[in-house]
């Protein structure tokens, strides 16, 4: 047993570049896990940071120095975010507010609606089974209501984190962007001179997610857009919160369109019934997942490494589980850096050689 794991051992980490790359994802990782809620921000803001170097970049290319094209994007992508979040916050909150105070009357309908089931379909459903679900869901509404209680009391953090967010954020950026080749450097004089397969990991995954990100927040914003739209031509309530939750459910491929899919199918429902409109809505919301499949993901990440759908979604559930949001954002990121970590892990032929030479 023991001259096995040594020799397993032996095999994967001869070669000292190996063992540089493992130390590195590992103190990575621990400082990730152990420390995740105060190296968000600084980590928010190395991802808006490698989103806006292409921009800069591209100043740069007009004439520009560094200094004057950093300002430049910064101050657009200031005006530009905060213009979003003033202008989309208040009527999503204005919207959520509405769809919370009116969900009494849509339980008390759909719960009138349960009762005439067992008379219209007696041998079906019967009026245990009826009670039977509608307690079910007043527990989970309960639960429901015990957590938005909740985070109604600890808003006060969370407008405190908002404003870190708001403020400390976008400085860092700036100094991220306009010192970006010092402090590489300064970070690189810490790393071993056996790093060929971490810069060989790192070279592959920087274009990818840069790839990913930028596709990610582009789809993003044209699904979210379209949706917003289409729930506006057709009359459908809360028009903005469900085309932005629409928007959002890119972000956890497959799951988050049919969760989505629930509260904009209940909104339409409760609203026109089972009528034409109903359908409308569904056909349309329909044309738009498949766009969004078919044309947008095959067009925005067409130079992503491909992965499996239950690789993604164990990807989600993982990094998700661990960091939340931000996991769920980078989940795809994060499984392709631990697929090209496996790609560029030495074989045992490999560590073979290195150990005869």
């Amino acid at each position: 047993m023991f001259n096995y794991i040594a020799q397993w051992y032996k095999e994967k980490f001869a070669d000292p570049h190996a063992v540089t790359l493992f130390l590195f994802i590992s103190i990575s990782f621990a400082l990730l896990y152990f420390f995740s809620d105060l190296l968000m921000p600084i980590m928010v803001a190395i991802a808006i940071a490698f989103l806006l170097e292409q921009p800069v970049q591209r100043v740069m290319k007009i004439g520009m120095n560094r200094n004057q094209s950093v300002l430049l994007v910064m101050l657009v992508f200031c005006i530009v975010a905060f213009t979003a979040i003033f202008g989309l916050v208040p009527v999503l909150w204005q919207q959520t507010s509405n769809l919370i105070q009116e969900v009494p009357n849509m339980i008390s309908k759909g719960n009138s609606y349960l009762m005439t089931l067992p008379e219209e379909y007696p041998e079906i459903v019967t009026e245990s089974q009826i009670d039977t679900l509608i307690g079910s869901m007043k527990e989970k509404l309960l639960q429901w209501g015990q957590i938005i209680l909740e985070a109604s009391v600890n808003s006060l953090s969370n407008i405190v984190a908002l404003l870190i967010y708001l403020i400390l954020v976008p400085i860092m950026v700036f100094f991220f962007l306009k010192d970006k080749d010092e402090m590489l450097a300064n970070a690189i004089r810490f790393l071993p001179k056996e790093r060929r397969l971490t810069a060989q990991v790192g070279a592959e995954m920087h274009q990818q997610i840069h790839n990913y990100v930028r596709g990610k927040v582009l789809e993003i914003i044209i699904i979210g857009i379209a949706a917003t739209v289409i729930f506006v031509l057709l009359g459908l309530r809360y028009p903005v919160l469900l085309g932005s939750l629409v928007g959002l459910s890119v972000l956890v491929p497959y799951v988050g369109a049919a969760v989505v899919t629930i509260p904009v199918c209940l909104v339409g429902l409760f609203q026109w019934g089972f009528s034409a409109q109903f359908g409308y809505l569904l056909l349309w919301y329909g044309i738009i997942q498949a766009v969004d499949g078919n044309i947008l993901v095959p067009f925005l990440f067409s130079e992503a490494v491909n992965l499996h759908p239950v690789a993604i979604i164990i990807a989600v559930i993982l990094f998700g589980g661990l960091w939340g949001f931000w996991g769920v954002f980078f989940a795809i990121p994060l499984a392709t850096l631990v697929k090209a970590v496996i790609n560029a892990w030495p074989s045992t032929s490999e560590s073979d050689d290195l150990v005869v030479e």
